[in-house]
């Protein structure tokens, strides 16, 4: 329908049409709304991937859809026979191949619903349907360092786009039950601002023990943002506020005792927690089976580098301005070829937005904005224009803004 104004409206004709407007899209003369800079995933983005020859991936794939409100045209069909541990390169790349061609255009990001395969050739199938099949991907001599990825440390929001390359990640579980409630502690994370705790257990396996160089400084940077305590001993146990945890040794003892609270990661630097059966080290999936929301592991050995398993600070750091939970894990591993990356891809606790009037102006509460420079705008109608009221700069882990206006209307917020 078009709408057309007469030259010889006045003023009170235009503010009627306004409110008219407002009134037609269910709003009030009250209303006071904003809008951020997009910083994480959308469902509308990610496509869910299923084996048509595997009952339980059909019916993890089709209950995540239903959950997380993602369209059905999202919900992409392969077909290959299940239960291998390790798919045939050329057979991976033909399977590949045939899910690009049928692939939205605007989707950045892949979830897979199957746990078998878990490897492809020397690469995880999480990293081989993000890049491709490539031996430059893995170690080409023992213990040797590999392609680093582009989407490490990622600031934007669509790789696809931005670079090329859909981050994918598995709805990992051995039956519909442990999917279902996988799935249901992503859901509920959503937008709660958890105030659990970081746990950074310093081990004495010394070969799996290199993350904890970093432990002091991730507790300094993260102080006043997420709890963060450091721990020397092998075991941690009776928690009941585990929001990440990480560690180093080949199992990990006391998962029992321990309370995940909704959307936590949790993962354990050795050389085969990938392998999500039949390796003689404890599995990544033992760490959703605990309660934790997304984990991670390597598939074939990759030593002890730093750069092939999960940077803790970039995990939190990123994890706590609001991205999902995929977003987070895939941003923190420099090398991620050989690592297998698991759990509720969508999971956001940290994505909320609070935004009302005040003495002054207008509060905003959130842990969305990155440290920079932005602007504040306002228009009275949500299609504009919108005026400049106010540039402002977020300093480092700040989460709470006095801001300029206060009168109803539409606000925009834009990094400059």
């Amino acid at each position: 329908m078009d709408i057309g104004f007469d030259a010889n409206y006045s003023t009170w004709n235009l503010v009627g049409f306004f409110l008219l407007l407002s009134l037609s899209l269910g709003l009030s003369a009250e209303t006071l709304e904003i809008d951020l800079p997009r910083q994480r995933l959308t469902a509308e983005q990610l496509a869910v991937v299923v084996n048509d020859q595997d009952p339980l991936s059909q019916r993890i794939g089709n209950y995540y859809v239903e959950a997380r409100g993602i369209p059905a045209a999202n919900l992409l069909h392969v077909s290959f026979k299940p239960g291998k541990k390790n798919l045939p390169p050329q057979q991976f790349q033909q399977i590949r191949q045939k899910l690009l061609k049928i692939t939205p255009q605007n989707i950045q990001a892949y979830a897979i619903t199957w746990i078998a395969p878990f490897r492809v050739g020397c690469m995880s199938v999480t990293s081989a349907l993000t890049f491709g099949y490539d031996k430059a991907w893995c170690s080409d001599h023992t213990c040797a360092s590999t392609r680093r990825s582009p989407y490490y440390d990622y600031r934007g929001v669509t790789p696809y786009n931005d670079l090329s390359i859909r981050p994918s990640i598995s709805i990992a579980a051995n039956s519909f039950a442990e999917a279902k409630a996988l799935i249901e502690r992503g859901i509920a994370a959503d937008g709660t601002l958890p105030e659990g705790t970081a746990y950074l257990m310093s081990t004495q396996d010394k070969q799996r023990n290199v993350r904890a160089k970093d432990y002091l400084m991730t507790r300094r940077l993260m102080h006043n943002w997420i709890d963060t305590v450091v721990l020397r001993g092998n075991t941690l146990r009776d928690r009941k506020d585990v929001l990440f945890y990480f560690t180093g040794r080949t199992h990990i003892d006391g998962l029992e005792t321990l309370t995940f609270l909704p959307g936590a990661i949790a993962d354990h630097l050795t050389s085969t927690g990938g392998v999500l059966s039949g390796s003689k080290q404890m599995s990544a999936l033992r760490w959703l089976e605990a309660g934790a929301t997304g984990s991670f592991g390597t598939v074939v050995e990759p030593c002890n580098h730093l750069g092939k398993f999960p940077n803790p600070r970039l995990v939190m750091e990123h994890y706590s301005h609001g991205q999902t939970l995929l977003e987070a894990y895939w941003r923190s591993v420099q090398q991620p070829g050989e690592g297998l990356f698991i759990g509720e891809p969508l999971a956001a606790p940290y994505d909320k937005v609070v935004f009302n009037k005040s003495a002054t102006g207008t509060r905003l509460i959130t842990r969305n904005l990155t440290a920079g420079l932005y602007r504040l705008s306002h228009s009275t109608t949500p299609i504009g224009p919108f005026r400049q009221i106010q540039r402002f700069r977020v300093k480092p882990h700040q989460q709470q803004f006095n801001l300029s206006g206060g009168e109803p209307g539409y606000y925009r917020i834009e990094s400059l």
